[in-house]
């Protein structure tokens, strides 16, 4: 069983900041991409940010150069700098992740998501 703990989300004022943090433990030996998707009320799941283990890096339109996503040394967890927030930043944000798949389509795994209320 593969298990993702997400931590970070909760309120911030829009132009501020916010870290999203992800740990994955359980009966995974390789992670390939490791990245962020959000929902918004309403709105389809669309991805955030994602990286891959040969340290490729990709992000949603609406967060480049705002954003930032790193995993760590140990590729076990997986990180999202949030600056410059916006009200439309608003959502659920799912840690998701995969052994083998790259980008191009969401992993095999998810987290339970955790909310990011960005205030005017």
């Amino acid at each position: 069983q593969v298990q993702l703990v997400e931590s970070g989300g909760g309120l911030a004022p829009a132009g501020g900041s916010l870290t999203l943090s992800c740990k994955v433990s359980g009966s995974i030996f390789t992670i390939n991409a490791m990245g962020w998707y959000r929902r918004a009320a309403e709105n389809q799941r669309e991805l955030v940010a994602v990286t891959t283990n040969d340290g490729s890096i990709d992000y949603g339109d609406s967060v480049k150069g705002r954003f930032t996503i790193s995993r760590d040394s140990a590729k076990t967890a997986v990180h999202l700098q949030m600056d410059s927030l916006k009200p439309e930043d608003t959502g659920v944000y799912f840690c998701n992740i995969d052994p083998v798949r790259g980008m191009g389509s969401p992993g095999r795994y998810w987290g339970q998501g955790t909310q990011v209320t960005v205030s005017t």
